[in-house]
């Protein structure tokens, strides 16, 4: 009898453990518990350039991704700041073209998976004008929406751009 009465304990607490898996978790506040996102984003621009820059020009591109904020569940309050990843590459140059490409490792933990990210990005040609460093060339875009990757994998963004 006492068996059987610890095989139908032993059994309950099992089902409870696998129901409770199968739904999302859920915080003391009723509301589902934080989700760890992580991953690389791999932002290559190609560029077609289309003026004359002087010899010695260094390309330099800024990308810059952070949680979109239309995605995230703010409940009763802001956050201190949306989570955000910057990383910086140089250009190789040749002839009219050049590549510059990043790598943006995030690691976050959020109440939301939902949303994805929103990626802005800088393309710079500076180079030394009579000693001092000065902008030859510049572009800019911002609010590029891009899916989040699997967890712990990677998305590639490629931007053909004329510079």
């Amino acid at each position: 009898m006492k068996r059987r009465r610890i095989s139908q304990t032993l059994l309950a607490a099992l089902l409870a453990s696998a129901v409770a898996g199968a739904a999302p978790a859920v915080g003391i506040s009723g509301r589902a518990a934080p989700v760890a996102l992580n991953g690389v984003y791999s932002v290559t621009f190609n560029l077609q350039i289309r003026s004359t820059l002087p010899a010695g020009t260094t390309i330099i591109c800024r990308a810059r991704i952070a949680l979109n904020p239309d995605g995230l569940d703010f409940g009763n309050s802001q956050p201190a700041s949306i989570p955000t990843e910057t990383a910086t590459g140089l250009a190789s140059v040749n002839g009219p073209t050049a590549t510059c490409a990043t790598e943006i490792p995030f690691s976050w933990t959020m109440a939301s998976s939902q949303g994805g990210v929103v990626l802005s990005y800088e393309i710079d040609a500076v180079g030394n004008a009579r000693s001092a460093p000065m902008l030859f060339k510049s572009s800019t875009r911002q609010g590029i929406g891009a899916a989040l990757p699997a967890p712990g994998g990677s998305a590639n963004l490629s931007f053909n751009l004329l510079f």
